[in-house]
This record gives structure tokens, C-alpha cells and sequence, in this order.
């Protein structure tokens, strides 16, 4: 899918392409070396005099700034859902270490100090999946297609950062070592501050949808 603009400047001259792989001109570049998230591949795509037939257009001409702000409501309503489901697996591997790790005599999920950041995390976790879940039935219902994803995307790529930094904080020294699934959580959840609308963009739709 490639948005390009086909008419004057401003949003209305943009338009959307479904462009087949193996295109004339058109060349995807090696992996990018990513911090986190390995699994998904990304990279550079390059078009170098690349022509599309008029009918590889996605609707109508001009449509394709609309098109992309709706994929994105819809995207971010499932960023956080998956950064709930993350989140609660991060929660998971927490409390088993408590549970097993020995520190003075007794385990480390005895300490008050531990049960708070546990507590943390649940507490945090709760509300975003609540969040999530009144998002995804009001964008179903067609009577919230901005505020409530922005709203959710927002707070929850913020929490399972959190609760993955206290994580590591459980954990401690292990915490820090590859090969413990904490640490690799822990460069995984960053991105999700940032794709699908930093959240710094998300701060400006839900302020600028509630003053408008």
C-alpha cells in the first residue's frame, strides 16, 4: 500500500496505491538492525521510476489521507490490545520470579517493597485492559473513532512500559542479562511509544478533539 500525491498540496492531493511486489523499479533494502522487536521485519522500500496502472488505485483519487487516518484509528485501538495482552505476559514471568526467587532467607515476593511494584503493575494493567476493551466496542459501534483509540493507545503504550521496567527492577541483576525474557520484553515494548502515532501525537488529537 503506498500513498502518494497525485493532485494539489494539503491533504485532498494524496491518494492510495496498491503497488504487487516485483514492480518495475521497485526495490525493498536489507533488514533494519532494530533494538527491539526482531520478529517483525522492517525495511527501507525504494522507487526508482516505478509506474502503476490507473486501476491499482484504492478508492478515489484524492482519498488517501483519509484512508490512512482511518487505518490508523483502527491501528491503534489494536496496539493496545496488544500492549495489554504484553503487558499481562510481563506481569506473569514478575510474579512467578517472586514467587521462587530466594533473597534472606525467604522469597523476594514477600518483601513489601516487591508487592508494591507488583500491585503497580496489576493496577495499571486493569485499567488498560478496561481502556481496551470500551475503545474497541465504541470504534465497533461507529460512536468513537477517534478520541477512545488515541485514548487507549496512548495510555496503554505508556503502561506496559512501565510494567516492564518493574519488571527487570524484580528481577534485579537477571533482569539486565539476555536469554531472561524480561530483558528482551523490555526493548520490545519501546516502540510502541512510537509507531502507529507517538505519544506525543496522541496527546494533541485528544486535546485538540476535546477543545475543538
Amino acid at each position: 500500500m503506498v500513498f502518494a500525491r497525485t493532485g494539489g498540496p494539503g491533504s485532498r492531493g494524496i491518494s492510495t496505491f496498491l503497488v504487487e511486489k516485483g514492480t518495475d523499479g521497485l526495490r525493498v533494502g536489507p533488514s533494519d538492525e532494530k533494538m527491539g522487536q526482531r520478529g517483525a521485519h522492517t525495511a527501507e522500500v525504494f522507487f526508482d521510476g516505478v509506474r502503476v496502472p490507473a486501476d491499482a488505485m484504492v478508492g478515489t483519487e484524492g482519498t488517501g489521507f483519509r484512508t490512512a487516518m482511518a487505518s490508523l484509528a483502527h491501528g491503534r485501538v489494536s496496539i493496545a490490545a496488544v500492549c495489554v495482552g504484553l503487558a499481562q505476559r510481563i506481569l506473569d514471568e514478575t510474579v512467578a520470579y517472586a514467587k521462587e526467587r530466594s533473597q534472606g532467607g525467604r522469597t523476594i515476593g514477600e518483601y513489601q517493597l516487591v508487592q508494591g511494584l507488583i500491585a503497580d503493575s496489576q493496577t495499571e494493567l486493569y485499567a488498560g485492559r478496561s481502556m481496551v476493551l470500551e475503545a474497541a466496542r465504541a470504534y465497533d459501534a461507529g460512536e468513537d473513532t477517534k478520541l477512545g483509540p488515541s485514548c487507549a493507545k496512548y495510555y496503554c503504550s505508556e503502561m506496559v512500559g512501565r510494567v516492564a521496567d518493574r519488571a527487570v527492577q524484580v528481577y534485579g541483576g537477571m533482569g539486565y542479562m539476555r536469554g531472561v525474557a524480561v530483558e528482551r520484553f523490555y526493548r520490545d515494548v519501546r516502540l510502541f511509544r512510537i509507531y502507529e502515532g507517538t505519544s506525543q501525537i496522541q496527546q494533541l488529537v485528544i486535546a485538540r478533539d476535546l477543545l475543538r
